[in-house]
């Protein structure tokens, strides 16, 4: 059985950040290993790059980060649509191994089905996971960069205060608000991709699956 989570984004390929989270998912992959918190999409510190980040596994406290895990059968898939139709024309598929994350691509896709097949018959890099409190592991070949381990979950939302609104007992959120997830953690993945190896187009579309 595929467990499935998309999430759909316009990506501009000259600047910005761009962020897609909800933290609530369809049943199929509602708090399991499969599960996506939140996807990224932003210019990196070099402004040739583009940064992909997708997040799994949310509202983890301290003791339970320790013991979490990427699931080694699910697939995460960056797709990227650069002509505009919102097919993908290229993607990035990272997957867990025995404690390594192995990336393939950006390539183009044999299919735009929902499959979880891997694009190519071997990867073209991996990266130690970095284990809860270790300094981040970060491995780069040919201008990719990967990072896979647990951070601080960065979304943030005052649950309390969207409860008083949608009752009718608030008007508006306060400034500052509350950290519904502070103090929470989330394991995230990270790649950073050279943007001419995205094509040429100035917008890309791009989303993130997880697949099993």
């Amino acid at each position: 059985m595929k467990n499935l989570r998309k999430v759909l984004i316009p990506c501009l390929v000259l600047s910005v950040v761009l962020i897609s989270a909800d933290h609530i998912d369809a049943p199929e992959v509602q708090s399991t290993s499969a599960d996506i918190t939140d996807f990224y999409c932003f210019q990196g510190q070099d402004n040739d790059n583009l940064v992909f980040v997708a997040n799994y596994q949310g509202l983890l406290s301290p003791s339970a980060t320790a013991e979490a895990t990427f699931d080694d059968n699910v697939l995460t898939e960056f797709n990227i649509d650069n002509d505009g139709d919102n097919v993908e024309d290229l993607v990035i598929q990272v997957i867990s191994r025995n404690g390594k994350m192995y990336l393939f691509g950006p390539s183009s896709p044999s299919s735009t089905s929902l499959s979880s097949t891997i694009v190519k018959s071997t990867p073209d890099m991996s990266v130690d996971i970095t284990n809860y409190g270790e300094t981040a592991k970060m491995h780069t070949t040919n201008g990719i960069s990967l990072f896979a381990g647990p951070r601080d979950d960065p979304f943030f939302m005052d649950f309390a205060q969207y409860g008083a609104i949608i009752s009718g007992n608030a008007g508006s959120f306060n400034d500052p608000g509350a950290d519904t997830f502070a103090g929470t953690n989330v394991l995230s993945i990270v790649v950073e991709v050279p943007k001419n190896l995205l094509g040429s187009s100035d917008t890309i579309n791009t989303w993130v699956e997880s697949k099993k």
